[in-house]
């Protein structure tokens, strides 16, 4: 079957919006009069969303279910998205309805005019704390700033990508997967488009502030070399204070100064050096540690229920 557009939905406990969210976006990818499909990727769900997901695959031929058999998380269940994708566009969006379906349009136009990835920027975000708001603005600059890939600011997964692009993502396996760092590193011609962010509509966030420091870190990981040279800065900055500090001490105690006998001065030096040492030995832990995940080899995510016709 020839599909022009694919919209993926990675689901976890989202059944209060599913209904509303397959009849928008039926209403929008309608009116465009091309074929589409819409791949519910259910991560896991303990609410009933899984047995939701089946109801509406029955009672629409284009929602097509690809059910975990247990929770992998949201960038993996993106990851299976492009796998089971027939289209020639292919769309990530949340289920949650904050990235309005209707912007797809604004995405699809883009697409038509000869660019292969649409990310949207998120220009304004309604019902989001100030603490929400703050740290993700600080999130996405840090990120731009340390990465080596320069990654759109502002931007979350949702976004259109040309089969050409899906294509060449696909052939990436890294299991601590950053998709939006990913797609900025493939490259090929892009462009934003600046949408509205509104409030969720039904259940609560899926990503708390220990989950977002998780996506932070597979973010700065995958695409940075930085908190290595960090701690290689902070080991010449405490090489550098030892060694100018060498001759004043030598000079003081020549003076017979007391500022630098007893333990104290021992004590403050040591504990300055373990917590460096400290620090540069959890960096290394970090990167040591996704090499260990990714010698292991095991399959991103396991499906317990998938459609037959790829």
């Amino acid at each position: 079957m020839n599909v022009t557009y694919t919209i993926i939905a990675p689901i976890y406990n989202e059944i209060d919006n599913l209904s509303e969210l397959v009849r928008r976006v039926k209403e929008v990818m309608d009116s465009t009069g091309e074929p589409w499909e819409l791949i519910l990727v259910d991560d896991g769900s303990t609410d009933g969303s899984t047995e939701k997901i089946r109801q509406l695959a029955r009672a629409d031929k284009t929602v097509r279910p690809v059910i975990f058999a247990r929770n992998f998380g949201h960038q993996v269940a993106i990851t299976a998205g492009w796998d089971y994708a027939r289209g020639d566009a292919v769309i990530i969006i949340d289920a949650d309805l904050q990235d309005p379906p209707e912007t797809i349009l604004e995405l699809v136009k883009k697409w038509k005019e000869g660019y292969e990835v649409v990310y949207a920027v998120r220009g304004v975000r309604e019902g989001e704390s100030w603490f929400k708001v703050w740290t993700a603005s600080l999130f996405y600059r840090l990120i731009y700033r340390i990465t080596d890939v320069k990654i759109p600011v502002d931007t979350g997964d949702f976004r259109l990508m040309d089969r050409k692009v899906v294509n060449v993502l696909k052939q990436m396996k890294e299991r601590h997967r950053f998709p939006r760092g990913m797609s900025a590193w493939v490259g090929f011609k892009q462009i934003g488009v600046t949408y509205k962010r509104v409030a969720r509509v039904a259940g609560v966030t899926k990503y708390p502030f220990n989950k977002m420091l998780r996506l932070a870190l597979n973010a700065i990981t995958g695409f940075s070399y930085f908190p290595l040279q960090v701690a290689t800065f902070f080991g010449f900055v405490s090489a550098g204070l030892a060694i100018l500090a060498i001759p004043i001490v030598i000079y003081m105690r020549i003076l017979g100064s007391g500022a630098f006998f007893g333990q104290a001065t021992t004590l403050i030096a040591v504990l300055f050096l373990g917590g460096v040492q400290l620090i540069s030995l959890g960096i290394l832990g970090e990167y040591i540690g996704r090499l260990y995940d990714e010698a292991k080899g095991r399959p991103l995510y396991i499906v317990r229920e998938a459609p037959e016709d790829q």
